[in-house]
This record gives structure tokens, C-alpha cells and sequence, in this order.
């Protein structure tokens, strides 16, 4: 007799057709959520060791959509921490159903998982002490700017500097931590990187309402929930819970939880107002 688990892994195993994740949440009982361990506010563990955070929420919301859709008395959910590094293969594999964490839907990635509709829409933008007077990119013309090495803003940012004929002096920074205390320093003028990353860094700085996040995005990135590939039923269930939570306002008030409030479990405030992309997103 297969375990629960073997199971589960068995419904997704090569050569045996398509997934059917809700004949098996049916008679399991119980569904698996890959999470994060500290990528904060969107799934970390808090002071109990628990996972929480706004992704955390979202899939909670659609577990509770899979428990009304198939009758269940219950659904137990159980957790399982994942890594950037292994998080794909525990949906592919089977270990996990849905994976509640910071991920982008790329095209590369949807060769291997799905992704139901996102839930976060990540943003290029600029960080700026808030005496510095700079709005927007056309104001860095001459400025100092710093970048963390290695990101993909490097490109971005060299782009907008040719674009705009803006002469920026640049530098880099060996992490995002390195590039901010510049910023704090005053040794340069703005850090861009993706937004969320940048309240977080004022979130957690001594003197948060010195720093502003400003500029037009010069990208976007949604984050989205994975789930595994080639199972049209679970996944309708999931895009029609994402659409409805998003349509009847539930979405902004679990973002505003997260985004607009102290967190646990240091009091953190990413103070962080929802972007006109992901609002704009929630207008079907």
C-alpha cells in the first residue's frame, strides 16, 4: 500500500499521464506548502518557528477553496521548507502541491511547473535619501549611483544611462546591504534594485523616513504561486480562487497586512503601498 506521500510523488512521475492533485488531496486528506525560511514578508519563519507571511496567506486562502470545492471535512496541511535552489524540483517531484514563496513566473520556469495568477508584481526602482530632491531617473544626470554586483539591474540601468544620455557615475556594491550603507553614507545618490527589496532595507534601517523609493519601474516581475504542470483541473480551482480573492478585495487586505503594518517578529514596517502594476492586475 502506497503512503500518502509516495503517492502523492507517484501522481507526477514521468510516463504516467497528467496530475490528478485533487484525487489525491480527496482521499490524502492533505495538502503539502513549500515555503520559505526568510524571505520576508512573503513567507519566513516567525518567533514559534511557523511559517507565515503574505504568500503564506494566499495559499492558506486557496488550500480553503480546495477543502469547500471537494466537500472535505478537512485538509491537513503540512509544511516543507524549500530553498531558490530546490524549489522547483519539490514541485516537480511531488513533495510539495503549491509553493508559497518570492518566485517569478519566467518563461523558462513554466517548461517545468505552472503558475496560477500572480500575487506580487516586483518593480525596478531607486532608492534616495529624502533631502536629495530625486523623483525619477531623468534626475540622476551626473549622479552617483550605486549597484549590487552581479544583478540584473546592472543591464537595466546601463540601458536607461545610454537611453537617457545621463552620465551617471557608477559603483558597486558587493551585496544589497553594502550598497544601501552607501546610500546612508551619502557616497552616492540612489541604489536601485527591485522595490520590495529596497523597503525592506528602510524597513529595517535605524532611521527609516530618511530614505524614499522612488522612479518610474524600469521593470516588472510577477510573483505567482507554483504548482505542478499538465493538471488543468488544480489549476483552474487556483486561477478562479486568485481571481475571486483579487475581484472581492480580499488580496489588498492581506497585502495591506504585510506590506502597510509592523510585522512579526521584530515590529518591521515595510510601509510599502501597492503598486499600480499589481492594482491595475486585480481590474479583469
Amino acid at each position: 500500500v502506497l503512503t500518502a506521500s509516495l503517492l502523492g510523488a507517484a501522481l507526477v512521475l514521468p510516463g504516467v499521464g497528467s496530475a490528478d492533485s485533487l484525487g489525491y488531496f480527496r482521499s490524502s486528506q492533505s495538502i503539502t506548502l513549500a515555503h520559505r525560511d526568510a524571505s520576508l514578508p512573503f513567507s519566513y519563519l516567525d518567533e514559534n518557528k511557523k511559517p507565515v507571511g503574505y504568500s503564506m496567506d494566499v495559499c492558506l486562502k486557496l488550500v480553503e477553496a480546495i477543502k469547500r470545492e471537494l466537500k472535505l471535512p478537512k485538509l491537513e496541511v503540512n509544511y516543507l521548507p524549500v530553498t531558490p535552489s530546490n524549489r522547483i524540483d519539490a514541485i516537480v517531484s511531488g513533495k510539495a502541491d503549491l509553493e508559497c514563496g518570492s518566485t517569478t513566473n519566467t518563461a523558462e520556469r513554466r517548461k517545468q511547473v505552472a503558475f496560477t495568477i500572480a500575487h506580487f508584481i516586483a518593480a525596478t526602482r531607486m532608492l534616495v535619501r529624502a533631502d536629495t530632491g530625486i523623483k525619477n531617473w531623468s534626475d540622476l544626470r551626473g549622479k552617483q549611483v550605486v549597484t549590487t554586483k552581479g544583478t540584473t539591474t546592472v543591464k537595466l540601468l546601463s540601458e536607461r544611462d545610454k537611453g537617457l544620455a545621463l552620465a551617471m557615475k557608477m559603483q558597486e556594491g558587493s551585496d544589497h546591504m553594502s550598497s544601501f550603507t552607501k546610500v546612508e553614507k551619502g557616497e552616492v545618490d540612489a541604489f536601485p534594485m527591485d522595490d520590495v527589496l529596497l523597503y525592506g532595507l528602510r524597513a529595517k534601517s535605524k532611521n527609516p523616513g530618511q530614505f524614499m523609493v522612488v522612479g518610474d519601474p524600469l521593470s516588472a516581475e510577477p510573483y505567482a504561486i507554483m504548482l505542478r504542470k499538465d493538471d488543468a483541473p488544480f489549476k483552474a480551482l487556483v486561477d478562479k480562487e486568485m481571481a475571486r480573492i483579487m475581484l472581492d478585495g480580499e488580496l489588498t487586505k492581506v497585502y495591506d497586512k504585510w506590506f502597510m503594518r509592523p510585522i512579526p517578529p521584530s515590529g518591521w514596517n515595510m510601509n510599502m503601498p501597492m503598486g499600480h502594476l499589481l492594482r491595475g492586475s486585480m481590474m479583469f
